[in-house]
This record gives C-alpha cells, structure tokens and sequence, in this order.
C-alpha cells in the first residue's frame, strides 16, 4: 500500500495537485512547530533572581550539564566580563531549549494531555533589572510573545519592576509572575502577591503556594491547580521530587493540604468572574470546586492570560537558588504562554501612509497602492501590489545588534512573515539598501549553531550585515535586483520600530592624539549601531565630542567597551550636564543688514529682531505667523505690509518674487533664528523660554540679490545683537534640567531620604506613597486589595508584618516621588543604599528645565570655572 502511495505520489509530482499538496503539507508542520514554540523574557527588578532563575531552566531542559551561579561567574547568558565582574545582567541574552526535555523530534501533541507533556522550543531572552538598560528591556520585549515577571519574596514589588511591567503592557505582552527567594529569612509571599494586585494592577490568580517547615524552611511547593504538592530534596540539585497527592498530603502536613483546598476555591472563584466556560465547568462539577479537572482549569486560566487586556496574572512560588519551584514555572510557560500564531498581527505601515496588520495586508484586505514610489518612481496600481505581495518572502524585524569579537556584527531578528534562508538578498526598507544573508545563526548565548533558514516565529541571528540597525525591518523578495530593490510600495514596508528613551548623562570623548580621530568615529559609530540609547554629539564651537546614555552605569559600560573591547585611545571626560540660559529682559528693536558675497555672488537681506522671556501662548492672527522652536522658544513673523498668505496688502507695492515665496522665507527666518538660540550669550548654553519677534517688511528688506541663506544670517546676526542686549539690561538665568524621580524605600529610611531630597539636593517632593503615584492610578484603582486571596505568612519579616488586610503595612516598600535637579543625581544611588541599608532603588525620567536660584547658579558657575572656594 505505502508502495502505490509512492507511486501515486511520483507521478503527480509535477502535477498542480501535487503542489498544491506539498504546499499543505509544509503549511502544517510549520504551523505545528509555531503551536510549539514560546518566545519569551525574563523581566524583573535588578538582583530579583531572572538569572540564576535561566540557569536552572537550562540545566534541567539538559541543555547544561552543571548549574551555573551569578557570583562565581560561571553563568550561560551572563557571558560578558563586565556581566561577570559586576554580577549583573548588562546585555540581554537569548537562548533556544527544549521543555520538556526531548533528545528527538516529538510526535504531534496529544490533545488529551496538557501542552507541557509534549516537547516545546522554546526561545527564552534574559533582560537585565538594572534602570540604567532600560533599553535592552524595550527591545527584548517588542519581540516576544510572553514574560515571566519575577518578584523579589523579601523585597516585594520594587520600582524597576513597575517600570517593566508598564513596558510590558504597553506591548500587551501576556505576563505570568514567579515569586522567588521564598527561602530567605523575611520572605512574605501572601504580602507580596497583595502588593502585586496594588501596585501592577492585576488580579493575581494564586498557581503554587510555598510549603514551609516547622522551623520555616521551604520544602517545597503546592500545586493548586493539580491539587498536589512537590517536595524538594533538601540541598539536592532540584531533580529529586517527591510528589504527594492532596489525600497523601493531609497525611504530611494538614496544613497545607488545607491551604490547598483554599486556594483551589479563590482560583476557580477568580476564574469563574473573568471566563464564562468555567462557569459552566463549575455547575457541571455540581458547584464543587475541587471536583473540576485541572486541564480545565489550566486551559481557562489561558484563556484569561490571552486576552487582549490581560486582567487576571497567575502567580507561582519558589526559590530558584535553591532549585525549588522551577520545573512547575516551565511548565507554566508551555502551557499558559501564547505561541507566535496566537500573538495580535503585528503593525506595519508603508511609507508612513498605510498602517494595518501584517496578515491582512498579506490576505489583500488593506490596499496599499501609492501614486509614488519611495525613490520617486510611479507606485503600483491596487491589482498590481497585491500580485507583488505574492512574492514577499519573509518579513522580519532587527530587534539588536552586537559586535562580536570572533564572529563580526551579528544582527539578531524576528521573523514575522515567511521564513529568512541562508543567501537570501535582505532588503533594508528604513535604510533601502540591500544585504545578503550569507550566513544564518541559532544562538545559545555566546554560542551559535549554523542553520539553513529562520522560520517565521523563530528568533535568530544574522552575521556580517554592513549596515542594519537595531529597528530596521528586513524584507525578503523573490527575483529582488539587489541595486534597485522590490517594487513599491513593497520596498518602504516597515514593522512598528523600537521607542528609543531620551538620554540623561553626558561625558565628554577625546582622542588622545588626531592620529585616533579616526578610529573613534568608528568605535563611537559601531557603539551606536549596536545600543540607539547612546547618543553622540559634538560641539560646533569646541569640537568636542559628547556621548550621552541612559545613566552612569551605562555609561561606564559603554567607555568599558570603547577603550577594552574596541581599543579605542581616548580620553573620557566627567559626566556634564546640559545646562540652559533664558533671557530676563526685553531688548531694544535691532534691525541687521547683512551683505557679504556667498558662492561667488553679492547677497544682502535685512530683518528687525526683538527679544523677550516667554511667558505666554500667542496664536496665528493677521500679520503675525507663530512657530513653536525647541526648549519652549517660539518665533513670532510679522509682515507689517502682506497678508496672511504672503501677498502685498497694498496693491501699489510689487508682491514678494518668485523665487521668494512666503513659506520659503518663513523656513530661513527659522533655520536663522534656531542657529542663533544654539549658543546663549552669557555662559554659551542654549537658549531656552525665549519670544523672539521677527519683523520682515519686503519694503524695507528685501533686495533685488536677496536669497534665503542671506535672509537666515540677516535672522541669525538680528537675534544675536538682541540678546546681547537684553543680557546689557539684565543677566541672564541658567535653567537646569529636573528629574523626576521614584525612590523606593522601606518605611524606617523615608524619613532620612525625604530630608535628604528636600534639603541637600535642592528637590521637591511631589507625593510619598504608591497609591500617589500618577503612574498607573486608574489601573489600581480597580484592584481591591481586600478580595485578593493570599496564602498567610508564618514566617513574614522585611516588607512584610502581621497585617494582611491591607495592601501595605508600616514596613512594605514605600514610594517617593519628586523632582530633583539632574546635577544632584550623578552618583546618588551609592548614597540612597548608605542611606537605606542597601535597599534603596530609584528610577527617573527628564520631567523639565527649571530655572536655578541665584545662589545655586552661582555654585554651579564656580565649579564650571574650577573654583570651590
């Protein structure tokens, strides 16, 4: 029979029937191994366990044979030697493992079992915790399709992982939450799930409660949902489990059998408010909570972690350095996490101008025609671009970038669409350039493995690409000429890019003699490629070069990598800050006539400049045109003798000429004015908050060998001479950048850190508790606390006391927010941990300028001229 079937096979081979059955055929098994692939992160607070928490993961799926640990450095994703020097996460890591561990391809899921009793590949990157990679955290997540949350169980809910979570939501990343550290002395898990309901806004759906000792050591975990309990050999490495049933439990330790029977009765309860099929499970199990089967509940509690809004968390226990609690967390992962296909379809736009899904474009259902392409040429009709989509190849996204000592640049993507084979010519639609994909990498860490093709789903790497950047979308089309590229509108498809967070601190890069110039540039540049967080630029008075990052942490690591790694010979400034100056005066009217010959030819131009702080809006009327500049700056144009439209109001005057239309001579008035606020005229720093009122009479001055560059130096000298003038009548005011910031501490150090903002540090606080916080507020709001179901805490200590009926007590972690002038952060997490005992964490983001009083400005100005007297 399996002979005929081969033979019917051989001969419809080049039949369409044929194809069209291989077609089927490979569109199951890759929707197969899309079913039974998870992409997911790690996410947590800094030092909340997401490393030492991988290390386990990987040394159970087998894919390591000892379990690495963070302070010996001996670590799989933390490879680097500053990772390793520092005991931190600095670069997120991606890894592939299979779980449940396979040595072969497995059969197809059974359906009658749970997902995690079928082999799984799954893609796991672990970020870092620290504020200051934020960034890396951003990207990560714009690429999976799930996170683990990970919580500290003596530490609580800290300020990083709200951060992270907010990242995560506004990704709509489905999210299950690991309570880790349960084997410290102070642990609280009931306290720290009620602090999760509070502070992340969700209903946290209690999976695994920790099982205590007498003498209060973690044994092990409960099992809620399977209504059963693991027992962990003590100081074994985590593979000896001894499993009891809820009945051999009662036996054990009545207890927590008891406890079970609670907690099953809070989830199906919880679940029952968020998912109407398991109401109707509940009534067919005549209203016995304990009666329903726990793949009925498993597949609920999916349900609920993949809606669209996700309302419902589930919540599970361990201590990953005791190698307790780990193997239910993977299992979790399998079977509450969203494949790839079950993922929102992912944006897209083309050209800017269509936006829609990423399917439905491919399925026809959004038009894409443009008139245009993006080099200028005609576009497609309607017809015509949905027959060009036909040969789109793959669509991905490149989400990093590293440069790699051995192997060279590797660009690690995201493949959306189709699937990435090894020679396939990549088009750069942001850059629209095209790359060849010689060759293609699975990674483990710092390890890679070649393969033939990335399929759509997976998550690989890309060597030797010359010029993608982290963002760009790379698309492949067949029959694509690599010098011109796919048709438009296919060539300017781009994927929804990566939000990059505005830099804080700055230092300044100088190469140690001009011989280096040259290779700093291209050490600077490969250090963008790689991290979009920093920043380079450079001062067109001094010709310094300034690099700006995301904190000082960030910053050391990046001049790490510029003079170790890169061997860069440069020398690294102190940290500067980016200070403003705003007039306080008006000045006199000045009119500027500028002549001089340019490009070979004689141009005059004049204008009439007056100057004064900006306290005010003022809007579009008549004569006067307003434009909104930089750093809260606005330029007011007055045609005292044309219209609004630029015409003469008087028909004996000639109009404006032809090749001096109005919107062209607005446009040099700015170019004129912005070049001019670029260097105050008191202490050389931008000009922030200023009015600068423009007269432009064509009467008066315009001339017959008037050009646009005349007319932007005539605006540039005009508003020069004003402030000059108006810093004659009265000196101008520096305006320092303000923080704003939140700093959790425990309950006995706000004290000393609230009066250490407001009077050391010159800030202000704004509001001094969680529920305060402006971050977030709706979304809390909605979570009440005392309807949270929460396992007691015999053993609670740190964050946590004996009062569980609220969401926070004397000793939770307590949030500080305020505004502090960015000059007196540099270096101030060392003094928050002396201060709070080590406990102390911050984040913050640029809030404002603000201007500085009189006796600060004059500090600030000594230590700029080197005196500290």
């Amino acid at each position: 029979m399996i002979l005929g079937l081969l033979r019917q096979t051989h001969s419809l081979r080049k039949s369409s029937y044929a194809k069209t059955l291989c077609r089927t055929y490979h569109a199951t098994r890759v929707n197969n191994n899309l079913q039974r692939t998870r992409n997911i992160g790690i996410i947590a607070h800094i030092d909340a366990g997401k490393t030492t928490t991988t290390e386990r993961a990987l040394y159970y799926a087998g894919f390591t044979r000892r379990i690495g640990d963070v302070d010996d450095g001996s670590t799989v994703t933390d490879f680097l030697p500053a990772e390793r020097a520092r005991g931190i996460t600095i670069q997120s890591a991606a890894i592939t493992f299979s779980w449940p561990p396979s040595s072969a391809d497995a059969a197809s899921p059974d359906s009658s079992g749970p997902r995690s009793s079928t082999p799984h590949n799954i893609n796991l990157i672990d970020t870092p915790g620290h504020a200051d990679f934020t960034f890396e955290v951003l990207r990560s997540l714009r690429v999976l399709d799930g996170a683990v949350c990970i919580l500290d169980g003596v530490a609580g809910v800290e300020a990083q992982t709200e951060k992270v979570w907010s990242q995560a939501s506004a990704y709509a990343i489905p999210r299950i939450v690991y309570v880790n550290k349960l084997d410290r002395e102070g642990a609280a898990f009931g306290r720290t799930v009620k602090e999760a309901a509070a502070r992340l806004g969700a209903w946290p759906a209690v999976c695994g409660i920790p099982w205590w000792s007498a003498d209060g050591k973690l044994r092990g975990v409960g099992d809620v949902i399977g209504l059963r309990a693991l027992k962990y050999a003590e100081g074994g490495d985590g593979k000896d489990i001894s499993v009891f049933s809820l009945q051999q439990l009662e036996a054990e330790d009545g207890r927590l059998a008891q406890e079970l029977k609670e907690a099953r009765v809070a989830l199906v309860e919880l679940l029952s408010e968020h998912d109407g099929v398991m109401v109707e499970r509940f009534l067919e199990a005549d209203e016995d909570h304990l009666a329903i089967v726990s793949d009925d509940i498993t597949e609920s509690l999916r349900r609920c972690v993949l809606q669209k809004t996700q309302h419902v968390v589930p919540v599970l226990a361990g201590a990953s350095f005791r190698n307790i609690g780990v193997q239910p967390l993977l299992d979790a992962v399998v079977d509450l996490l969203p494949s790839p296909g079950q993922r929102p379809d992912p944006e897209i736009s083309f050209g800017g101008n269509v936006q829609g899904g990423l399917a439905d474009v491919l399925a026809g259902k959004i038009a894409i025609a443009t008139s245009t392409s993006a080099k200028g040429g005609k576009g497609l009709s309607n017809d015509k671009a949905s027959f060009a989509l036909q040969n789109l190849e793959a669509c991905a996204l490149a989400f990093k970038v590293v440069a790699d000592s051995k192997q060279g640049v590797l660009v690690y993507i995201r493949v959306y669409s189709g699937s990435i084979k090894r020679n396939s010519v990549l088009w750069n639609t942001n850059l629209q350039i095209a790359e060849r994909a010689q060759k293609l990498l699975k990674m483990y860490a710092n390890d890679s493995v070649d393969v033939d093709s990335i399929p759509a789903g997976q998550i690989g790497v890309i060597p030797g690409l010359k010029a993608t950047r982290t963002g760009d979308t790379l698309i492949s089309y067949a029959g694509t000429n690599p010098k011109v590229g796919p048709p438009a509108p296919i060539n300017s498809l781009q994927l929804r890019p990566i939000d990059v967070p505005p830099a804080v601190f700055f230092v300044s890069v100088e190469p140690n003699s001009l011989s280096e110039e040259k290779h700093i540039k291209e050490s600077l540049n490969l250090l963008l490629r790689e991290d979009p967080s920093l920043h380079v630029t450079i001062d067109e008075e001094s010709g310094q070069t300034h690099l700006s990052g995301m904190g000082e942490l960030h910053l050391e690591i990046a001049r790490d990598r510029l003079i170790n790694d890169l061997k860069a010979k440069a020398r690294i400034g102190n940290i500067e800050i980016g200070y403003r100056e705003s007039p306080t005066a008006a000045s006199e009217v000045i009119t500027e006539i500028f002549e001089r010959e340019m490009g070979g030819k004689s141009s005059k131009a004049a204008c009439t400049v007056v100057i004064k702080p900006n306290t005010g809006e003022a809007e579009d009327t008549g004569e006067v045109h307003v434009f909104e500049l930089a750093d809260n700056n606005r330029l007011s144009i007055v045609g005292p003798t044309l219209d609004f439209g630029g015409f003469s109001a008087d028909p004996e005057q000639s109009s404006l000429p032809d090749h001096l239309p109005i919107h062209t001579i607005h446009q040099a008035m700015q170019n004129g004015v912005s070049a001019a606020l670029a260097r105050g005229p008191a202490h050389s720093y931008a000009v922030h908050s200023v009015d600068i009122t423009v007269t432009f009479d064509p009467a008066k001055h315009l001339f017959a060998n008037t050009t646009p560059a005349a007319l932007s130096s005539a605006a540039r000298l005009a508003t020069q001479r004003a402030m000059r003038d108006s810093v004659q009548a009265s000196p101008t005011v520096l305006m320092e950048p303000v923080m704003l910031v939140t700093i959790s501490v425990d309950e006995t150090s706000m004290g000393s850190v609230v009066h250490d903002i407001s009077s050391a540090r010159g800030g202000t606080v704004v509001s001094l508790s969680a529920e305060d916080d402006q971050q977030g507020v709706s979304d809390r709001s909605a979570i009440d606390v005392s309807k949270i179901y929460a396992p007691p805490d015999p053993f609670a200590g740190g964050h946590a006391t004996a009062d569980t009926s609220a969401g926070n007590s004397a000793q939770a972690m307590k949030q500080i927010v305020a505004r502090v002038p960015l000059k007196e952060m540099v270096g101030y997490l060392k003094h928050l941990r002396s201060l709070t005992g080590g406990r102390g964490t911050f984040t913050m983001v640029v809030d404002r300028f603000e201007k500085m009083a009189t006796q600060r400005q004059r500090a600030v100005l000594n230590e700029m001229r080197g005196d500290f007297s």
